[in-house]
């Protein structure tokens, strides 16, 4: 048997391992003198035993377990770069710069440990892949048994000739033919959890949210101060713990983040509200109002009320009272919060087709503005408008219109005393200006009739 000369870099290599070998016994012995668990730790024997177990676990990108942790199929090793390179978004982006993951019996991750030993700047593992000899000189004495060791080894990053799904696994048919009713047509596709991808996007959020150079620029923008980095914030995310109290058990990646798997906000788009977009090409905002908050529920609780006939009592009076009042706030709430979600002016659009008054009410401060050139006449009609101060009135008119016409498609008899008392409701109970309430109408007296 010939000797393998030991070179300075061999007595390296040899000398990590040995250094990682002694951490374990210490780790799992604890300073006790068992001798026989002791035994275990020795160099020969630990590595033979390491050797043998490599085959527990696999080295892979995209993990099944992530799906159900009780599937029992196929997990995959595909590098980046063997990916189809997409415009989206997705593992392929990750290039050179991944994460390996490691997924089977959890008992047996100490080897990946120890494969992920840092060594000149590479990993335990890609030396063996590169049949390094002073590796191989290091390992044992006999380069018989440090090659089949070292084969081992290698074996973690290991392809498939077949491959398997699982009932618990995801699965789509995916219809190839074109024919939908051709059962063969189809190949039935299993979607797999990249944890390459999800562990670069976990680092990144991290990094977003507790790293230092972030910091610095949160500070910066609550400062309004200058800084050189731009300031990164992932909003509304949801984390999806994966593994319970034993991630462990899904992957190791997943174990080195606590079993957290970031989702990111997955939501429709938010419409810039620089122009009141859902008030134009309308003759009324009144059928808009109906959406405004709780106003639905509160008009089918007036129209249950009325439809129960109940008797005229005073319960009965103060629970439509109260209903009533409701929707008067409701409608000075509705306003007002129009009048502060859009730039003063914005009724000068020449796509908005609301009647005067209702512009004045949603849109006062326009008269506020220089008069334009553009709107001469009417920006002099509005402000004219506003000034008479009759414009409430008109609000309130069309508002009990409104309501009468809900009401009305209800089968319920009403008419324009019931359309008098909802305008003096939206007059008198919300919140108007004291210019309006002046204009208030008394109880049966001047009532506006239908339009």
């Amino acid at each position: 048997m010939e000797e393998v000369k030991v070179s300075a870099r061999s007595a390296a290599f040899r000398q990590a391992i040995a250094a990682f070998i002694n951490e374990r016994r210490e780790a799992k012995l604890k300073g006790t003198d068992d001798e026989q668990s002791a035994a275990k730790y020795e160099y020969t024997t630990w590595l033979t035993d390491a050797a043998r177990r490599v085959s527990q676990i696999q080295a892979v990108t995209h993990v099944l377990k992530a799906t159900h942790p009780d599937a029992r199929g196929s997990s995959l090793y595909v590098t980046p770069n063997e990916l189809p390179q997409h415009i989206e978004i997705g593992t392929h982006c990750l290039g050179d710069r991944y994460d390996t993951d490691i997924v089977g019996n959890a008992a047996a991750l100490d080897v990946y440990k120890f494969l992920k030993l840092d060594i000149e700047g590479l990993r335990l593992l890609d030396w063996f892949q590169q049949d390094d000899p002073d590796l191989l000189a290091a390992l044992h004495h006999d380069p018989a048994i440090a090659r089949e060791w070292a084969d081992a080894f290698k074996s973690l990053i290991r392809g498939q000739d077949s491959f398997a799904s699982h009932p618990m696994a995801k699965q789509i048919y995916w219809c190839v033919s074109g024919e939908p009713t051709d059962d063969a047509g189809f190949h039935l596709l299993q979607p797999l959890f990249s944890s390459s991808l999800t562990h670069a996007v976990h680092q990144n959020i991290q990094d977003a949210r507790f790293g230092e150079s972030n910091k610095l620029a949160r500070q910066a923008r609550r400062e309004k101060a200058a800084h050189d980095s731009p300031c990164r914030e992932y909003l509304n995310l949801v984390a999806r713990k994966l593994g319970g109290t034993k991630p462990q058990n899904i992957s190791q990646l997943n174990s080195d983040r606590g079993g957290v798997n970031y989702l990111l906000a997955s939501l429709p788009p938010t419409w810039s509200q620089d122009r009141p977009r859902k008030f134009l090409y309308i003759d009324s905002v009144m059928p808009r109002f109906i959406h405004y908050e709780g106003v639905r529920e509160l008009v089918e609780a007036l129209c249950r009320l009325l439809e129960s006939n109940p008797g005229k009592t005073m319960e009965t009076r103060v629970h439509r009272e109260r209903i009533e009042q409701a929707l008067g706030q409701s409608l000075a709430a509705f306003g007002m919060e129009i009048r502060h979600l859009f730039q003063p002016g914005w009724t000068r659009d020449d796509n908005c087709r609301l009647p005067l008054c209702e512009q004045i009410w949603l849109d006062p401060e326009r008269t506020e503005l220089a008069v334009s050139d553009e709107h001469r006449d009417e920006d002099l009609a509005f402000i004219e408008a506003y000034e008479w101060k009759n414009w409430p009135n008109e609000v309130a008119h069309r508002f009990g219109n409104w309501l009468n016409g809900i009401l009305q498609k209800r089968d319920l008899p009403v008419g324009d005393v019931e359309h008098a008392h909802w305008a003096r409701q939206a007059i008198i109970d919300a919140d108007w200006p004291a210019s309006m309430q002046r204009r208030a109408l008394p109880s049966g007296q001047g009532e506006t009739s239908h339009e």
